[in-house]
């Protein structure tokens, strides 16, 4: 059985002090899951001497069991199939993603103008839909890397965003912040499988990649209702680029 653990890059490694000498620590390393991907009581709520995780019980809980079935339709996606619910699970889903993770709480705290921790965490829960709106304009695209040696990446941000007028030195990338997936250039991308990624790209980028990728799309007030249409923007695309050859 192969050993079920990670290629864990540290940006920051530790300075550590053996028998009086000083040295830093590998910053390739191996671990598992609970050491990559764990944060200690993220999402702990305090209340004076009261402590509190029913976000992570009665939130986070429910809405992380019921996703899975949407995850498995939408990697498995065949057309003239349309399952509304499923699509209203991936949605939710997807949106809370990009919210609960550290670097999410912290774009959202940005948002709110909050940084006491309780009241974050509140506001994820009634913004939990924020994004939703853009990425149901979006146009919807699956791509397959089943005859690829190499597989997807997965981050502790797995909802990741790319704009190509946003380079890592630039406002939009700064300390924790993404580009805003309203900005019209902005493509969303999400792995629903180890070989099929959600990738979702404004329609306006669509009909004219040529534009400026950090101008608003039309439209971008996330707080309203949208229409997806699932004949008109499921499509797909096989990566045997990515193949591996002798």
């Amino acid at each position: 059985m192969r050993e079920r653990k990670f290629y864990y890059l540290d940006l920051k490694p530790q300075t550590r002090v053996s028998n009086g000498q000083r040295y830093k620590r590998n910053n390739l390393l191996r671990w598992g899951p609970s050491k990559c991907f764990c944060q200690y009581d993220l999402y702990t709520t305090n209340f004076g001497s009261h402590i509190s995780t029913e976000i992570e019980e009665r939130f986070f809980g429910p809405l992380d069991s019921s996703a899975r079935e949407a995850l498995d339709y939408f990697a498995t996606f065949k057309h003239p199939d349309a399952n509304g619910d499923l699509f209203q699970r991936i949605m939710i889903y997807m949106s809370i993603q990009k919210l609960r993770t550290p670097k999410g709480l912290r774009i959202l705290s940005a948002l709110i103008k909050q940084t006491e921790k309780n009241r974050v965490l509140l506001q994820l829960q009634r913004l939990q839909q924020l994004y939703c709106a853009i990425w149901t304009e979006c146009v919807w695209s699956i791509a397959d890397a089943s005859q690829s040696d190499v597989k997807f990446l997965v981050s502790d941000h797995p909802v990741t965003v790319y704009n190509q007028g946003c380079f890592p030195a630039s406002q939009w990338c700064a300390d924790y912040k993404d580009p805003d997936t309203w900005l019209s250039g902005t493509h969303t991308l999400f792995p629903i499988a180890l070989d099929k990624l959600l990738i979702l790209t404004n329609l306006s980028w669509v009909r004219y990649p040529y534009g400026n990728p950090t101008r608003e799309r039309p439209h971008p007030n996330p707080f309203r209702p949208a229409l997806f249409n699932f004949t008109d923007n499921l499509h797909s695309a096989l990566l045997s680029f990515l193949r591996q050859t002798p």
